[in-house]
């Protein structure tokens, strides 16, 4: 089985976590899902069987005209058969204030995910986000009565000033949603973006490891009581409202990338496409895949292994590993374990409460460089 992803890098304004802005003029949206289509007609032997997943994200799909989102979705039927069983998930990235009641008119979609990022309209002015709390509530209503049964939004947490309360307050108000899923991350400042920029004049102060460290335990705290799962370490979902595309990341499942910037995997060889997007629909167009690969050799596909499965609720199967390796990461993993950080259950090795908030440290550490 194989996961279908396909970048979208459309959004309308320039976000100031991110710093990515692309333009949504009408010719260019066009020109860029024939590319979208034309390289899926040269992929399609890439599928063997029944595709099991797609998601259309990593940028704003919701921009997409619904002439264009049609025609995506003809184009996965022309190349891939009559892929769209009842029991596939088929998820698509939203903004809240891009959901309206005709947007899924005869389209597949039956998963749904939103940036909300928080219900503090102060806060998502300093985001430069386009919608408001009041319409990201209303989206999710929407929603609904348009028979999406599984939703998924997004929060950050650690913004400049934020305190504990306040983020206590975006999770009492997400949980009033009923949402089926619900992934938090910490706001990062990355180099080149204008939040990075704005940390470096000293326009806006990170919050300190110990207020981040205290929202994240409080995250889980209130989720897992409402009866969330926390199966990963950014996300949560109700029983059987697990990310299935997401999960294919952490599980070592194949997927196909289509789009600018765009990444593949097979098991033994990585791809990604060029990032950017003249670069990417003029080639296209010319009839290749402007891409670069990696092989991926006995020690990376174990340092992958390490990265992804130990980001999950049920580990790292040590039967998985070669003799080496896995005698290599019982070796490395020792000092953890004595200081539960990690433990070892049913031949799986995973990460313990403790160990989860210095999860890049463990993992770097068990990883064959």
């Amino acid at each position: 089985m194989t996961g279908l992803y396909i970048h979208i890098p459309f959004c309308a304004s320039r976000c100031i976590y991110c710093g990515f802005y692309s333009t949504v003029r009408p010719d260019l949206q066009n020109r860029y899902v024939e590319c979208l289509c034309k390289e899926m007609r040269m992929r399609r032997n890439e599928v063997d069987g029944q595709l099991a997943t797609i998601y259309l994200g990593g940028g704003t799909p919701s921009q997409l005209s619904h002439e264009n989102l049609l025609r995506l979705f003809s184009c996965m039927e022309e190349c891939f058969g009559k892929v769209f069983s009842p029991d596939m998930e088929i998820t698509m990235e939203c903004n809240p204030d891009d959901v309206r009641k005709d947007l899924f008119e005869s389209l597949p979609v039956n998963r749904v995910s939103m940036g909300v990022q928080t219900f503090s309209d102060t806060r998502l002015k300093f985001l430069h986000r386009r919608h408001t709390a009041k319409e990201a509530r209303q989206a999710v209503d929407i929603l609904r009565e348009l028979g999406i049964g599984n939703i998924s939004i997004d929060l950050m947490f650690g913004f400049p000033g934020e305190t504990i309360e306040d983020w206590t307050r975006d999770i009492d108000e997400a949980l009033k949603l009923k949402v089926e899923h619900i992934s938090a991350y910490g706001l990062m400042f990355e180099e080149g973006t204008p939040l990075y920029n704005m940390l470096e004049r000293g326009e806006v102060k990170e919050a300190d490891e110990e207020t981040s460290l205290k929202m994240y335990d409080i995250l889980i705290d209130k989720l897992v009581a409402a009866g969330y799962e926390h199966y990963e370490i950014s996300n949560f979902a109700r029983p059987g409202f697990r990310s299935r595309h997401n999960s294919s990341y952490w599980n070592n499942t194949p997927y196909i990338g289509l789009g600018a910037a765009a990444h593949s995997y097979d098991i033994s060889t990585r791809s990604w496409n060029v990032s950017n997007l003249i670069a990417y629909m003029e080639a296209i167009e010319k009839g290749h895949r402007p891409s670069e690969s990696e092989i991926i050799d006995r020690n990376t596909h174990y340092d992958d292994m390490v990265m992804t499965a130990l980001r999950t609720s049920e580990g790292l199967d040590l039967a998985l590993l070669d003799a080496e390796h896995r005698q290599f990461i019982l070796n490395s993993a020792a000092t953890y374990i004595n200081k539960g950080m990690l433990e070892i259950k049913n031949g799986r090795m995973r990460l313990t409460r403790s160990g989860i908030v210095v999860s890049n440290m463990i993992m770097s550490d068990l990883m064959d460089v």
